[in-house]
């Protein structure tokens, strides 16, 4: 019968660190996508097709004239802003446009709901409250083929005084550089006022509102706000209730 053959102790060595198994937290993050993403799970039913109009006006008014950046709006909540965001930001993505989609709602986010990572993210809150180092470590590259995500990392305690600080401009202007559209979904206005905050910041604001349950007067107050703050509402998004 053959014997066993062992190996000399200086074979015999722990693994290196590169060799050792990977824990969850080391993995890189996967991302499910809900099916409210409409331009990608119905695309031919009415929603998506309403979104790609909506993405042809903004390509051809705002893409197309150098216009990087903008917000969406809304009075109150359940307007819809996340879902136009977060499927406008698709519908770019799908014609090559590259773009960067940012939970800038700091009070109750939701872009989770749409791009569902695998595992806690840092995003918009870490970013702004710290000091320095690159934007690129808060933002999940290439999601989809051109689209990249930064979510809102939680909730904070300040989230006025993080948007009121001279980082978010200084954010801004590294998305303005990076991407070719940079979309941010925003908590309602009648909730606070870092809706008017990043809109001024970001220059260019889309009016969401909802049919049946949105008032007239309160979204043309909104948008005078927003043209008061210095931003220029390209338009206003009317959903179905």
């Amino acid at each position: 019968m053959n014997q066993p053959v062992l190996k000399p102790p200086e074979e015999v060595r722990p693994a290196t660190p590169a060799e050792a198994p990977r824990s969850a937290a080391d993995q890189p993050p996967t991302f499910d996508l809900a099916n409210t993403l409409v331009t990608i799970s119905e695309p031919a039913k009415a929603q998506a097709e309403s979104i790609r109009v909506l993405r042809t006006h903004i390509m051809a008014q705002h893409v197309d004239q150098g216009r990087r950046a903008l917000s969406v709006c809304a009075v109150s909540p359940g307007a819809g802003c996340s879902f136009l965001a977060a499927n406008l930001a698709v519908a770019l993505s799908q014609v090559g446009v590259t773009t960067l989609l940012i939970d800038g709602d700091l009070r109750s986010p939701s872009l989770e709901n749409y791009i569902r990572p695998s595992q806690p993210l840092p995003g918009l809150r870490q970013c702004l409250a710290a000091e320095d180092g690159a934007f690129n470590e808060f933002i999940q590259q290439d999601v989809l083929p051109s689209l990249s995500v930064m979510y809102s990392g939680g909730i904070p305690g300040n989230p006025q005084e993080l948007l009121a600080g001279e980082r978010f401009k200084t954010l801004m202007d590294h998305c303005l550089r990076d991407f070719q559209m940079t979309i941010i979904d925003t908590p309602p206005a009648m909730s606070c006022a870092d809706a008017r905050r990043v809109s001024s910041v970001v220059g260019y604001s889309v009016v969401v509102a909802r049919q049946h349950e949105s008032r007239i007067t309160d979204i043309g107050t909104l948008i005078s706000q927003l043209q008061q703050d210095g931003a220029r509402v390209i338009g206003t998004v009317l959903r179905e209730a």
